[in-house]
Formats: structure tokens, C-alpha cells, sequence
């Protein structure tokens, strides 16, 4: 297959085109920045110009672009992230449309982050609660719940009938790698600070990159598959035992829990916000199940072992 991959010089675009290479496809990176793991051609992220004649032909598209959650929701940022996505996806759909052999499927990164935040229930594609009105919660939260539905948005009013669309509603990857979500987890509770953020009850939803990829694979493949699928583990779990479940397997016995003010104290210098640890994301991958998807890493401790095996002998590799 021919794959273009814009914004896939990230982690995630990392670890999909490492495996399309692996069994031979052509993968195509659309960066602003270049420095992609495969051939990688050039963009603004907002307007369709000579990269389009990639996509011309092409087999699969899957847009990654977007500006990363981790940093602080002021205002300007989250113009941004919502730019970014918006402008992205508004590009690579107008890419197609004028393609004259647009591809057969196109896999737009979306998140996890549009359900409510709740403890009660999981979040499936048919019976999930798309956020922004529960209350108690912090009114800015609904702000990354309107991205979220405008990203989803601009790719159902793309204009491509001859290509079928996916929504990836993605939870966390977890991934080895340096810099990841995995990798900051893990550097805090090696430090001692894995406890348990604010109540510990909200619930934590991920996905195992080798899961992460394989899924992907099934939708590039099953041509009975469109609309929002959501990438996560089967078993989402409270905060407290997911990071009790870490500790386990990096066999560090202390884990230090920071209340809510200490959340927001480390949160402003790390240049992030507490939305990312305090939203109960309970996210299942109703639509990957039934569709036969068998995952090799569905409990988090099993998988969080695996990780910690990886890292270390990478991290080993690298000294």
C-alpha cells in the first residue's frame, strides 16, 4: 500500500510507519518540520499545495496533525489546538476531493476526550455520553470537548464520496519511546511521585502501541468500518490502580499522591494542565470488538510490564 501520513513525524506517526515499512509499504510523511522515519515531503498544515499529489493515488491517508495537548490551556493555545486540527483536516479533505484517484480510506486522528467525564458507566461508540455539559467539572474542560467535536466535524463535511472515513478516537498509546506519555509516567514513579492524582477514582483509558497498531491495520483493511472507533484497551481503570499496577512493574514500592493544589502546582512548572490526570476518561473499543479485533495486551499490568521491559532495554541501548 501507498499510506500518506501527515503530521506523522510524532510518536504515533513513528510507530505506524516503522511497521507499515516493516512489511513493505511506501509510507509518505506530510511535516512542516521534516525529520520523519520514512520519505518525507512538505507542508503548511493548512492549505493544500504540491504535497497533494501524493495523496493522488495513494492507498490510505491518516492525518495525525494537530498541536499537542500537553502544554497549558491558556487561550492562545487552545487556538491552537484547535486551529491546528481544524485547518489540518480541512486540507488533507480538499487534498482528496481534487484527487483524481483519491484513496479508498481515509483514518483521521480524533481522542477519547470528547466523552463526559464520568465514573459511573463506559463510553462505547453507541451508547457513550459525548461531554461538555456534566456537572461539577471545571468549565474550561468543555473546551477540549469542542475541539474535539469541530476536528470530527470537518472531516464528516469533507466533500470525498469515494473514500471511506474513520474517526480514531484514541486514548493514550502507550509507547517505550523517549518523551511519550509512558516515558513521563514512568520517569515519576522511578522518582517516587506515581501516586495517586487527586481522588484516584477518575478513570484512566489507554492503549498498548502494538494494539494501537494492529487496530489501525484493521481499519485500513475492513471496508465495512466507518465513522468513530475508539483505539483503547478493553478494561479502562481508576487512576489509583493504574498507576498502583506501574508501580508493580517497575518494582518501586513508594508512590507519592499529590492532592488537587499540588496537581496544579506541578502542572504550571511542567508546562501542562491538570485536565490531562483529573478527567475520568472510561473508554471502551466497542466497534473494534465486535468487529472480531482480539487484543494481545487488554489488562493494564500485564502491559504496563511489557513497557517497562522495552524501556529499560532501550534506555540500555542508548547508554
Amino acid at each position: 500500500m501507498k499510506i500518506v501520513m501527515p503530521g506523522g513525524t510524532g510518536q504515533v506517526g513513528a510507530l505506524l510507519a516503522r511497521a507499515f515499512l516493516a512489511r513493505g509499504d511506501d509510507v509518505v510523511l506530510v511535516s512542516r518540520g521534516g525529520g520523519g522515519v520514512a520519505r518525507t515531503v512538505n507542508w503548511d498544515g493548512r492549505t493544500v499545495g504540491d504535497w497533494a499529489r501524493e495523496v493522488d493515488g495513494a492507498d490510505a491517508v491518516i492525518n495525525l496533525a494537530g498541536r499537542s495537548v500537553n502544554c497549558r490551556y491558556t487561550e492562545e493555545n487552545l487556538r491552537q489546538m484547535m486551529d491546528s486540527r481544524v485547518d489540518s483536516t480541512r486540507a488533507v479533505g480538499q487534498a482528496i476531493e481534487q484527487a483524481a484517484r483519491p484513496p479508498r480510506v481515509w483514518l483521521q486522528m480524533s481522542t477519547a476526550t470528547v466523552y463526559a467525564h464520568r465514573l459511573d458507566a463506559p463510553n462505547d461508540e453507541a451508547t457513550g455520553r459525548i461531554g461538555g455539559d456534566e456537572p461539577g467539572v471545571p468549565a474550561y474542560w468543555k473546551r477540549s470537548i469542542d475541539i474535539a467535536r469541530a476536528w470530527e466535524r470537518t472531516l464528516a463535511e469533507a466533500n470525498t464520496p469515494r473514500t471511506r472515513k474513520v474517526a480514531l478516537r484514541a486514548a493514550m498509546v502507550m509507547a517505550p519511546d523517549r518523551e511519550g506519555i509512558f516515558d513521563v509516567l514512568l520517569g515519576l514513579t522511578r522518582r517516587g511521585l506515581g501516586g495517586t492524582a487527586g481522588s484516584g477514582e477518575q478513570f484512566v483509558s489507554w492503549i498498548h502501541d502494538q494494539d494501537f497498531v494492529r487496530a489501525v491495520q484493521l481499519l485500513l483493511e475492513r471496508e465495512d468500518l466507518d465513522g468513530p472507533v475508539n483505539l483503547a484497551a478493553p478494561h479502562p481503570l481508576p487512576h489509583r490502580e493504574f498507576m498502583a499496577k506501574l508501580r508493580e512493574a517497575a518494582n518501586v514500592r513508594v508512590g507519592l499522591p499529590a492532592t488537587k493544589w499540588m496537581l496544579e502546582v506541578g502542572a504550571f512548572f511542567m508546562r501542562t494542565d491538570t485536565e490531562l490526570l483529573l478527567k475520568s476518561r472510561r473508554v471502551v473499543p466497542g466497534r473494534l470488538l465486535d468487529a472480531g479485533f482480539t487484543f494481545e495486551y487488554p489488562e493494564w499490568g500485564v502491559a504496563a510490564r511489557d513497557l517497562v521491559e522495552r524501556w529499560r532495554d532501550a534506555a540500555s541501548v542508548r547508554s
